[in-house]
């Protein structure tokens, strides 16, 4: 019975809060290289009698989206950035010039949060006494390891894993047959973003059918609609 509690105790305790960062910008980089790039060869094959044409569009759509990804994230992601610090910046000099101000509003918070005015002013001077601009930058500001931004890192995995994603794609355009390919691709695209949904649902310790219900959901939606522009068009590229 001993033995019990304490796996329960222990299991209990485990979060998946610190993966967000990376888990973000992993799940939206290979979810959007696989129907990016699956709905790009979709639009393609569509209009098109050759297997040429798909595999190119769908190989510049691959490097040109992972690129993209990667460029993108990291401007965002470094952008956040620079409003943190400067923030901590400002927050800093706020500490130099009215010390007891800063006090005050970070026992204020506290005291918000639940505790009483004379545990809150307490807690706040300990908490300055150790570190008083950390205290502030974490409580005040609302920065912390957790959801501190970290570019290099967000552009690695948005570009990584956007290339992963739309490989996959492009292996269906150069090995399955010409004819019929619209419907191969979306086919092996549902299958991969289910896997993908599913991936992401367990690594962040969510619900793995919510995952798939809502990635397949709209990932059917974006390559109906590409696929349907395609055959509106009728334009023969091959």
């Amino acid at each position: 019975m001993t033995k019990k509690t304490k796996k329960i105790d222990i299991t209990a305790d485990i979060h998946y809060i610190h993966r967000s960062n990376w888990l973000r910008a992993a799940v939206l980089g290979a979810n959007d290289g696989i129907l990016s790039t699956a709905s790009l060869a979709i639009g393609i094959a569509a209009a098109s009698d050759s297997r040429v044409p798909v595999v190119l569009a769908t190989l510049a759509g691959l490097v040109a989206g992972a690129l993209s990804m990667s460029a993108g994230e990291y401007v965002s992601v470094s952008s956040q950035t620079d409003v943190e610090k400067a923030d901590i910046e400002r927050e800093q000099q706020e500490l130099n010039e009215i010390p007891e101000i800063e006090l005050q509003r970070l026992a204020e918070i506290y005291e918000k949060r639940g505790l009483k005015k004379e545990t809150a002013l307490v807690v706040a001077k300990e908490l300055s006494e150790k570190d008083v601009l950390a205290a502030h930058v974490r409580d005040e500001l609302g920065i912390n390891e957790i959801n501190q931004a970290k570019p290099i890192q967000a552009a690695f995995a948005s570009g990584l894993s956007f290339t992963a994603g739309g490989i996959l794609p492009l292996i269906v355009t150069l090995f399955l047959p010409l004819k019929g390919m619209e419907y191969y691709l979306y086919s092996f695209a549902i299958f991969f973003l289910i896997i993908l949904g599913a991936l992401a649902a367990k690594t962040g310790g969510s619900s793995i059918i919510n995952a798939i219900i809502r990635i397949t959901f709209w990932g059917t939606v974006a390559m109906g609609i590409t696929a349907l522009v395609g055959y509106l068009f009728n334009v023969n590229v091959g």
